[in-house]
């Protein structure tokens, strides 16, 4: 019989509660597995990220717990499958798409963006590309898989991509995060050690040019109401460069939450975060990196689909100066995946 047909008006109220029930489940009626740790270079971050999603989760009520991505998590997902989860992996394993694209086979629903979404934003040179076409403005680039980079000899390919680009550049890899195998490359001598060093990270490095300003993170979100941008935070490292080092170490970097800009460039520059976050089909939360020069215009760098939520991380840092509570977002969120069901 099909549902809802022949049946007395007393059974059809019992089903509607049952399904209104199930739509307005809230944080405190859900079990959620927090996934963090995987075998990236970013593991040691990851399960940072995790242990504080966790404890923030916990702090609003929400039964949760904290998994390693691994051998046993698929016979873990089928024995006892969670309502929600948070995806807190960072690197390959929870950037690239394959984690949420099993996560979409076991029927699980997770926060963030879905599997081809998180396969374009993670490859560096094809989200530009896309962002570029959207009309957002991102610095010009070249990606230089290695065995190009070996086959038409070193010096030649190097070479050109000065004349092309010019100095400085930014030479990291087109895959990865953290500031992993990054480097500020001043002059033509120390490109080709810069590239050795990226491509001990990747096969391929997006070589783009350098642009001078200040280094902005604006992290938009969705409770509900469509996408937001929360306040840009502005990222100081001492040494100049955010690599790996300026992200975790303390006293490494200074932030500012919100940024020193001028209202009208912090508009702008919400408004570029949030057309990037739509551009790439993203959703319920990403971390959009630019650059913001001396004339205040904006230069968009990359998107991150499972940002750092470390104590030192850039998201938590805008939800507190947006004066929201780190644990209701995440509750709002995990919440939002689970009644996506």
């Amino acid at each position: 019989m099909i549902p809802g047909m022949g049946a007395t008006s007393a059974e059809r109220s019992a089903a509607t509660a049952a399904t209104t029930a199930l739509t307005e489940r809230t944080a405190a009626d859900l079990h959620v597995l927090v996934l963090a740790g995987g075998l990236s270079y970013e593991r040691d971050v990851s399960l940072r990220s995790g242990r504080r999603v966790l404890d923030a989760l916990r702090a609003v009520g929400v039964q949760a717990e904290l998994r390693d991505a691994d051998v046993a998590l698929l016979p873990a997902l089928t024995a006892d499958p969670p309502d929600a989860v948070v995806i807190a992996l960072h690197g390959a394993t929870g950037e690239d798409g394959s984690l949420r694209g099993v996560l979409d086979l076991c029927g699980i629903p997770y926060v963030g963006c879905d599997a081809r979404a998180a396969r374009l934003a993670w490859d560096k040179p094809s989200a530009k590309a896309v962002l570029r076409e959207a009309g957002i403005p991102t610095p010009d680039w070249v990606a230089l898989p290695h065995d190009r980079f070996s086959e038409l000899g070193a010096v030649a390919v190097l070479d050109r991509i000065v004349d092309r680009l010019g100095l400085p550049l930014m030479v990291k890899p087109a895959q990865g995060g953290s500031g992993l195998g990054a480097a500020v490359v001043r002059d033509s001598a120390s490109l080709p050690a810069a590239m050795v060093g990226c491509f001990a990270y990747d096969s391929t490095a997006l070589v783009e040019r350098y642009v001078a300003g200040m280094d902005v993170a604006v992290s938009v979100v969705d409770l509900g109401d469509g996408p937001q941008a929360l306040p840009p935070v502005e990222i100081v490292p001492r040494n100049g460069v955010y690599d790996y080092a300026a992200r975790y170490t303390a006293g490494r970097t200074t932030w500012h939450a919100p940024a020193r800009l001028d209202p009208e460039v912090a508009r702008t520059v919400a408004d570029v975060a949030l057309a990037a976050h739509n551009a790439l089909g993203l959703r319920d939360l990403s971390r959009v990196d630019l650059i913001v020069d001396a004339k205040g215009q904006p230069h968009l760098l990359e998107v991150n689909v499972s940002p750092g939520m470390t104590e030192t991380s850039l998201l938590p840092l805008a939800v507190q100066a947006g004066g929201l509570d780190f644990g209701r977002v995440l509750g709002s969120l995990v919440t939002r995946a689970a009644n996506r069901t």
